[in-house]
């Protein structure tokens, strides 16, 4: 009897999970880490979300299976949302699916449109879902850049050009995780466009569309006129509405990839617990005070975390969206790669953030900060790196002392 499973076999070690392992054993011994590493708000849901929770959980029909593809009314609170978001009609019947969180949804779509062998375009550093939901659905990964400039789409004509087999889908992400970098509409533009060129399904994640800090909001790939002919787009209520732990999502668009996803799902889950979908509803219907609060809380964070790692002697890029920074090692440290640097940042300054190796090749050299802590826990981790930088010999610019 064989123990090597074909697809763990291609499943390399999640190298995020040593230092994540690091964390746990400190914190059992009583250490005071601070955590930036997992992208885990520490936000409650609005009070009202809460409420409906509770008031529909005390109703004795309501512990039974749910519905597979999201109660009608949470689909229609979807549909409704990106109408008065984006401007985007929806039929919530056939374009709007419930996924248990956006992971699970991408994770399900893959298998559903995958076949061993199929390529799949896939930004590389990115979210690990976007690469390993289709290595485990069995193909393979041709990576294109993050950067959403001319590089993107240089890399995508050379893709269709020279892979065998064609490839079949293309996964972006805006704004970004790990690297919090954002896009306009006409980048979505030229995606549709090309996708409809080439014969490609294009998987959008959008799980951060309601943190942005500039003026401008994040646009959503399905405002461009025919996106729906190639695309479908995943939402979460993890960050907007603080409901990481109740696995609330969507995929919305394409009916063609809506009615496969929705097919595979029925046979693998009842859709999530009836209360959490009310609630759901709750949030996307009601005052939405709590999420220009989050963003401006979120804003605030990166701020005094730019502006207090800066004088430690650590500069991090400001992001413009997410809950993230993408942070290059310092340069007196470069060498120790992301990982060793991660391990020596918790060991040292007790300070938690994520190897930015674990989100692909192309981050090796940088870090993922989350804002996960309140401006004072993070002007006292800064403290903390200002001090392991001092012991390492790195002055407040980042070099080694004296060059």
């Amino acid at each position: 009897m064989s123990e090597e499973f074909y697809r763990i076999r291609r499943l390399p070690p999640y190298v995020i999970a040593e230092v994540n392992a690091m964390r746990a054993a400190a914190r059992a011994r009583g250490e005071d880490i601070i955590d930036l590493g997992m992208g885990n708000p520490d936000l409650p849901p609005p009070p009202h979300v809460i409420e409906k929770l509770c008031e529909v959980a005390r109703k004795p029909d309501a512990h039974g299976y749910s519905a597979s593809k999201g109660l009608a009314g949470l689909r229609k609170a979807q549909s409704g949302y990106y109408q008065r978001r984006f401007g985007v009609d929806l039929d919530p019947e056939t374009e709007v699916v419930v996924t248990l969180g956006s992971k699970e949804g991408l994770a399900n779509l893959a298998q559903a449109i995958t076949a061993p062998g199929d390529v799949v375009l896939a930004p590389n550093p990115s979210y690990p879902i976007h690469t390993f939901g289709f290595i485990i659905a069995g193909a393979t990964i041709r990576s294109v850049p993050t950067t959403p400039d001319e590089r993107f789409f240089d890399s995508l004509e050379r893709a269709v050009k020279f892979t065998v087999p064609k490839p079949s889908v293309l996964v972006i992400g805006y704004p970004s995780n790990p690297t919090a970098e954002t896009v306009d509409l006409a980048f979505y533009e030229r995606v549709v466009a090309f996708a409809k060129e080439h014969g490609l399904w294009v998987l959008s994640d959008l799980a951060y569309s309601e943190i942005y800090f500039d003026d401008e909001p994040t646009p959503s790939i399905l405002q461009v006129p025919g996106a729906k002919d190639v695309a479908v787009e995943f939402t979460s209520m993890s960050k907007t509405y603080s409901m990481a732990g109740w696995r609330m999502g969507f995929a919305v668009g394409n009916k063609t990839l809506i009615a496969a996803l929705t097919r595979v799902k029925s046979y693998l889950d009842y859709g999530a617990f009836t209360p959490i979908q009310a609630a759901a509803v709750a949030a996307i219907n009601g005052p939405q005070d709590i999420v220009e609060h989050n963003r401006q809380l979120y804003k605030r964070r990166r701020d005094v975390l730019v502006e207090s790692f800066g004088r430690a002697g650590w500069e991090i890029p400001k992001p413009r969206a997410s809950m993230f920074c993408w942070a290059p090692l310092p340069p007196a440290l470069a060498h120790l790669g992301s990982l060793e640097f991660s391990k020596q940042l918790l060991t040292h300054a007790k300070v938690a953030v994520a190897p930015g190796v674990g989100y692909g090749e192309e981050g090796e050299g940088f870090v993922r900060i989350a804002m996960v802590e309140n401006e004072h826990r993070i002007r006292q981790a800064a403290r903390n790196v200002k001090r392991y930088l001092q012991s390492m010999g790195v002055n407040t610019t980042g070099q080694a002392v004296g060059s």
